[in-house]
């Protein structure tokens, strides 16, 4: 039976008393899901379009065509705009680190050059973003090394971070800045996170929440840790926010790639998982700022293809088709 869009709930409506639900979009998808993107989002994120490469290619020049579309698109649909992302170890251009003649620029280049690309396009959009991810996964995955080696730590020094938020802030005062990254539930790395946002607080550096990607899975991780991490952070006075949501069909452990489609087990342990996250979500409406899934529906995820080349992904609670899955269900059917 065909499912028409007009008969089912909205996410927006059905969580109006608790938070922002939020969709990241893409030059696609911002056409080819338009219709569930009005009906049950308020809150819209660039997936890669406002990313340092993208953004300005090469020095002083800036592309703003896609990222103005998008935020023009918001407006029209009476939407908020979170702002995704201005510091990041990935997806950076070279010659942010580098001089003309290729050799590696000075420390004081490369603060001006970040200074340059953050007050441009904070400005560009002051008071249209209600939030931006400043710092984007800055803690080493390593269980022992503190921060993420990159070219920012290599180049600049530790403080590249406090730098960024106080660029933003100086640009943007209305914003709310977030330190964003992955993985964020599970108790070692948890602390790293931790513990760089209690020394930016105790910095004075002008810094509001924390994003939790939740790159979840129909296995891990467990709600305990969700709860705890949720706390930890809050407990430093900082916003949370979920920001780039899916629940993997597959455990991190499983590499198959035989699947077309969900199994029935895999199905009902996603519609599970998405009821008690959401659940959770709900518990800390006071701290919880918004939530974000990192797509719309299963017809396009970053996750095919990754990890496991080859194999699909359908993490979403609308299937391929822009319908509603069970794991919808189980979110909005919970008074």
């Amino acid at each position: 039976m065909e499912q028409n869009i007009k008969d089912i709930p909205s996410l927006q409506s059905v969580y109006k008393d608790y938070f922002p639900i939020g969709a990241a979009i893409n030059a696609r998808t911002i056409d080819t899901e338009k219709n569930l993107l009005k009906k049950h989002f308020n809150s819209l994120t660039a997936e890669n379009e406002m990313k340092p490469e993208n953004l300005q290619p090469k020095e002083g020049v800036f592309t703003f065509d896609v990222a103005d579309k998008m935020i023009g698109f918001a407006k029209q649909n009476n939407m908020r705009f979170r702002g995704h992302t201005l510091v990041w170890h990935n997806q950076t251009p070279e010659w942010m680190f580098a001089n003309s003649d290729g050799s590696v620029a000075s420390r004081e280049k490369i603060l001006a050059r970040m200074e340059n690309h953050i007050s441009t396009v904070a400005g560009r959009y002051k008071g249209q973003i209600y939030s931006w991810d400043v710092v984007n996964e800055a803690i080493a995955d390593e269980e022992k090394v503190f921060l993420r080696q990159s070219k920012w730590l290599e180049l600049v020094g530790e403080d590249f971070i406090d730098k960024a938020f106080e660029y933003a802030h100086k640009v943007d005062p209305s914003a709310a800045l977030f330190y964003n990254d992955y993985n964020e539930s599970f108790p070692g790395k948890r602390e790293k996170i931790y513990r760089l946002v209690k020394s930016l607080v105790e910095k004075g550096v002008p810094i509001h929440g924390v994003g939790l990607q939740a790159h979840w899975n129909i296995a891990e991780p467990s709600l305990d840790n969700i709860r705890e991490a949720i706390e930890r952070y809050a407990s430093l006075g900082m916003q949370i926010q979920i920001t780039e949501m899916d629940v993997s069909a597959f455990s991190w452990e499983d590499k198959r790639t035989d699947l077309v489609k969900p199994t029935a087990q895999i199905a009902e342990l996603q519609a599970q998982r998405y009821e008690e996250f959401f659940k959770i979500f709900r518990e800390y409406k006071e701290v919880i700022t918004s939530v974000t899934f990192w797509g719309v529906s299963d017809s396009y995820t970053w996750l095919n293809d990754f990890p496991v080349r080859g194999r699909k992904n359908w993490p979403f609670v609308f299937d391929a088709n822009q319908h509603a899955k069970d794991s919808f269900w189980k979110i909005v059917d919970f008074k």
